[in-house]
């Protein structure tokens, strides 16, 4: 079995946040600049002339604290950030916030953004090194998962959004982020439908899921 992380979560920065380890702290950006333009100019969002394949770096793991670039709004348009994994810690000797729970909230004064991933990792057992399990949207390659971003004294940051976990992800996890299909996308970078219209599991079959490191259990 192949096994990569459970991106689910719930996690807080203010108190009434409900914070969990167990969280979705790793990805994977293996999106081509083809795909990517492909994509947004199918659901009609405009992208800089100026930006490029440069914009869109590749790599088999995004963890906590490493550069991702991020879809956010620009004009009429999306453009392509570079940001760092996870909000600073709230308080000292706080860990990096990387996930927030969605339900129940408004994000119509948040920066909202896109995190485009070709998958999400979750991990299972007790024991390291634990499981990982690789998910994919299937019938694409590349998906995008829900997010805020904010600007902070060591530059912008962003943390995804997460929400109960579908058919898909619940025998791996109790949480997962918000995937959304490309319809909405531009629906929720300008907030153009409620949150929880946007902010939901998908349906069974919607993720592809291999495990690809067994684990120690």
């Amino acid at each position: 079995m192949a096994l990569r992380w459970r991106c689910s979560v719930g996690i807080v920065v203010p108190h009434t946040w409900q914070h969990n380890l167990r969280m979705c702290n790793d990805y994977e950006s293996r999106t081509s600049w083809d795909e990517y333009v492909a994509m947004t100019r199918h659901v009609d969002l405009v992208t800089p002339a100026h930006q490029g394949p440069a914009d869109l770096p590749q790599a088999d793991d995004v963890r906590i604290g490493d550069t991702g670039a991020v879809i956010r709004a620009a004009g009429n348009g999306v453009e392509l950030a570079p940001m760092t994994f996870g909000f600073p810690p709230p308080r000292p000797r706080a860990a990096p916030v990387f996930n927030f729970k969605s339900e129940g909230r408004h994000f119509d004064k948040s920066n909202r953004c896109l995190v485009p991933a070709s998958a999400f990792f979750e991990f299972t057992g007790t024991k390291y090194p634990k499981a990982k399990h690789r998910f994919t949207l299937a019938g694409s390659s590349w998906m995008a998962i829900a997010a805020l971003w904010r600007e902070g004294p060591d530059g912008p940051s962003f943390a995804m959004l997460t929400t109960a976990p579908g058919p898909d992800i619940e025998p791996y996890h109790d949480r997962q982020v918000v995937v959304l299909r490309p319809p909405q996308w531009a629906a929720w970078l300008y907030l153009t439908k409620p949150e929880n219209e946007l902010l939901k599991p998908l349906p069974a079959g919607s993720l592809s899921v291999e495990t690809v490191r067994v684990g120690s259990d």
